[in-house]
């Protein structure tokens, strides 16, 4: 896919909009998923999962009263590419799927040239 054109769906959108703000989309850089969950015991379980894969993975209970307050938030090293970002939101998914649990975003630090 060339870099200038993206999907019109959520992750296009965001790549689109740092791509149009000066952003290296070619730089590697620290992407951080979140996943949200309705219990911790999901979040044990899915946590455990992607940790034992050597991701950086965090997990933490929001403020907020709704019937997903556990967050887990997985750590990967890679260039923001379309292609690589819904990969990993699938396998997330895939993942997430039978805990209940379901993808709520993805943000990493800007890399403008």
């Amino acid at each position: 896919m060339d870099l200038l054109t993206f999907p019109n769906d959520e992750p296009g959108n965001i790549l689109r909009d740092m791509h149009e703000n000066g952003d290296d989309l070619s730089r590697t850089r620290d992407i951080e998923f979140s996943v949200v969950f309705p219990d911790s015991n999901s979040v044990q379980e899915f946590g455990s999962y992607f940790y034992n894969l050597d991701f950086d993975v965090r997990a933490k209970k929001t403020e907020e009263v709704s019937s997903l307050p556990w967050s887990v938030t997985i750590t990967v090293h890679m260039a923001p590419t379309y292609e690589a970002i819904t990969a990993f939101q699938q396998k997330l998914e895939r993942a997430a799927t039978s805990l209940d649990g379901r993808n709520n975003g993805w943000s990493c630090l800007s890399q403008a040239t």
